[in-house]
This record gives structure tokens, C-alpha cells and sequence, in this order.
């Protein structure tokens, strides 16, 4: 390739003389920066041509379920039997570099037991506007009482109601359980429940439940009388 070079003659006039190129002297190739952006249009080229993809979400939110292992919104575990595995020991709320777990344990008595053992959650709190969803919790919890679901929608009108309390938390009620508070299977200490003996609940655990449940109303109706 040859150079410009641009002279001036005797007139006064320019005169454009050409030289050759040093020996050595090769064209510069282009830009690696040009050449990225220029096959960034490319690409974006390419999809002007492709269908348009829109999920009507919500409607269609069941359609890309998220994976089994998606850290999720926490739930409270329960014994096959209905019985709390909480046992109110606040490791989680220890683990926990947030802060968003508050708990406050309380002792089981005979009237009033909620889990297997000496000691329940009386309150349990998680600030999911504080939560990271880090799964901290969940190593830090000795009985599997905490785990993490695949529920993702959090959202809410208000702040308030990011705070969830004991009863948001607790896990549904399945088939061959009763809601605690009850005694323990008979026969059997926390250590059974925790091997994983216990496999539902028994019927001396229902009837104590249901003769509570009529001593309370016929308490209730003499009130009212």
C-alpha cells in the first residue's frame, strides 16, 4: 500500500506524490472490540426473525415448576402422629446471619404437648424481609423440624405481612395425623419418634383429643349458663 504525500510546487499549487510502503508494513486488522459488537447485531439480528415467547404468568405459572431443590419459603415439620418436631432450641435462629428468625421455646406438660420431649416452639418467627435464603437454618436444625419448600411467591400488600408466624409455617395436616396438642404414642419415648418408629397417630392419642375437645364445650356451655 502506498502513503500520501502532499508537496508544493513551484506555482504555489499542491502536487500529490505517492510513496511506497516500508518493507515490513502490513494492513492493521480490524478491532477485536468492532468485531464483538458487530457480531452482537448479529445476533440480535438472527432473533428479529424468530416467534415471540410471552408466559402469561400467572395463569400459566404451573407450566416451568421450579427445581426439587429451589431454596424456597420455609415450612415447620410435624411427626407422623401431628406432634411438633420443633423442640425450641433457637439453633436456627443462631445460624441465621440475617436475623430474620425469632423463636422462643416453652416446655411441654402433660395438659399441653406439643412435641416429643421436654421442650416446643411456643414462637416461631421468620422476616422475610429480612431472609436471604441462604438454607442456613435448615443444617443448623438437629431434628429436620425446618425445611425449605419450593413455594416462591412472597410478595404481599404490606410489610407486616412478610412476617410469618407459627401457624403460617406449620405443615398441613396429612392422613393419620392429629393436631397436637396430645400425648406421645404410648409406650414410646422422643428418641422412638426421632428413629422414625412412630408412623401415625393411635387411637388412645385421638380419644385423649376428643375428650378434651367435649370436656371444653360442656366447660364452655356452663360458662353461657
Amino acid at each position: 500500500m502506498a502513503d500520501r504525500e502532499v508537496a508544493t510546487s513551484g506555482d504555489g499549487g499542491a502536487v500529490e506524490r505517492r510513496t511506497a510502503a516500508p518493507d515490513g508494513w502490513q494492513q492493521p486488522e480490524p478491532s477485536p472490540r468492532l468485531r464483538d459488537k458487530v457480531a452482537g447485531f448479529g445476533v440480535t439480528f438472527m432473533e428479529m426473525f424468530k416467534p415471540v415467547v410471552t408466559e402469561e404468568y400467572p395463569e400459566e405459572k404451573d407450566k416451568y415448576p421450579p427445581q426439587p431443590r429451589y431454596h424456597g419459603r420455609h415450612q415447620l415439620n410435624r411427626h407422623p402422629d401431628g406432634l411438633e418436631k420443633c423442640i425450641g432450641c433457637e439453633l436456627c435462629a443462631w445460624a441465621c446471619p440475617a436475623d430474620a428468625i425469632y423463636v422462643e421455646g416453652a416446655d411441654n406438660t402433660e395438659d399441653e404437648r406439643f412435641s416429643p420431649g421436654e421442650r416446643y416452639g411456643r414462637v416461631y418467627q421468620i422476616n422475610y424481609l429480612r431472609c436471604i435464603f441462604c438454607g442456613l437454618c435448615i443444617e443448623a436444625c438437629p431434628t429436620r423440624a425446618l425445611t425449605m419448600t419450593n413455594e416462591y411467591e412472597l410478595a404481599g400488600p404490606s410489610r407486616a405481612g412478610l412476617i410469618y408466624e407459627k401457624q403460617d409455617l406449620l405443615g398441613p395436616m396429612l392422613p393419620g395425623m392429629v393436631a397436637a396438642p396430645h400425648p406421645m404414642v404410648p409406650g414410646t419415648t422422643d428418641k422412638d419418634y426421632y428413629r422414625g418408629s412412630v408412623t401415625e397417630a393411635v387411637p388412645e392419642q385421638q380419644a385423649w383429643v376428643d375428650a378434651r375437645s367435649s370436656g371444653t364445650d360442656e366447660t364452655e356451655a356452663e360458662v353461657h349458663l
